[in-house]
């Protein structure tokens, strides 16, 4: 995540840039990420409603998810997202071009 993406979600929640950061970012893999309660649950998944309270602000990392390389480097890696993700493989089917796009926008 980057700035500009914390700032987005701050503006959408009329939250302070530096809660935002502070309460819901964790540094990952020399950037930041969004924060997970024990559980692996998003502190923005509201548990309720069973939806993201951020979708319309989502940062890339969300936009992007599963289609990371990582989870698609292999049919193992996916096979680990799958049972990992209770989404992932559900839902509409996704072009072999948009998993590429998806890919190219983030490198985890």
């Amino acid at each position: 995540m980057d700035d500009t993406e914390i700032a987005a979600i701050a503006n959408y929640l009329d939250k302070p840039f530096g809660e935002i950061r502070l309460m819901h970012t964790r540094p990952a893999r020399g950037r930041n990420s969004l924060s997970e309660f024990a559980n692996g649950d998003c502190t923005f998944f509201d548990p309720r409603t069973r939806r993201c309270t951020i979708y319309p602000v989502r940062p890339r990392q969300c936009r992007t998810w599963p289609f990371w390389r990582s989870n698609i480097a292999s049919p193992e890696d996916w096979e680990r997202t799958r049972q990992t993700c209770p989404g992932a493989g559900c839902g509409e089917l996704v072009t072999i071009e948009e998993i590429e796009f998806r890919a190219s926008q983030i490198n985890l």
